[in-house]
């Protein structure tokens, strides 16, 4: 439970109501990409690398997200420590910020964080202590391969890793290049943020019909 400038509670999706629907929707649907967001404990984690498992040549991009927007903790040391042994080694890409990236490395060293890693490829996002000017940085097996700059924008905004890790899903499932959809996603968040909405009294939220 949230608004714009907290959140209040979190209620865990049932780990056996998480399989009943992978199945259900795998008996209907073909599908080579899977984007993963928000995960809460180590039982739904557990129980989504198990049903990963049993898909074949699976794309899957992670969106770590262990702390809100507005900085309250989402993730706890259980569910870390799984996310981290179980789910990571499946992730082809993981989008995370320095804070996630830290989190999942433990340490703040830029380059042994990313090397610790088990994932094909990182999409770092530095907004998160960047004042001025942002430059995102991809990796690929551990070097850097992609710069991309950006001017930071005023405010708070909900949504900007949400919006990007699934338009970077989106392309791959397009059959779009890595490097390419993670230059395009980045590109079609900022327009979002650029014309983002003020829905509430704290932060915006981007408007992801504006961009072309």
């Amino acid at each position: 439970m949230q608004n714009t400038q907290s959140v209040k509670s979190t209620q865990t999706v049932d780990a056996q109501l998480i399989t009943e629907q992978f199945n259900h929707l795998k008996e209907d649907v073909d599908f080579s990409v899977v984007k993963i967001g928000l995960l809460s404990s180590k039982s739904q984690i557990q129980t989504i690398a198990s049903l990963l498992e049993t898909c074949e040549a699976l794309t899957i991009v992670l969106d770590p997200i262990i702390s809100s927007s507005t900085n309250q903790q989402l993730l706890d040391e259980q569910a870390l420590k799984s996310l981290k042994q179980e789910l990571l080694p499946m992730v082809t890409v993981l989008t995370p910020n320095v804070a996630e990236l830290n989190a999942l490395s433990s340490t703040e060293d830029e380059q042994q964080a990313i090397e610790s890693l088990p994932c094909e490829w990182v999409l770092l996002t530095t907004t998160d202590t960047s004042k001025n000017k942002i430059e995102h940085r991809l990796y690929h097996h551990a070097q850097c391969v992609e710069r991309f700059t950006y001017t930071k924008l005023p405010g708070d905004y909900h949504g900007s890793g949400c919006t990007l890790s699934s338009t970077i899903s989106a392309l791959l499932a397009s059959g779009v290049d890595v490097n390419i959809a993670c230059k395009r996603a980045l590109d079609y968040t900022y327009q979002s943020l650029l014309s983002a909405k003020s829905i509430g009294k704290m932060q915006y939220h981007p408007n992801r019909q504006a961009p072309k």
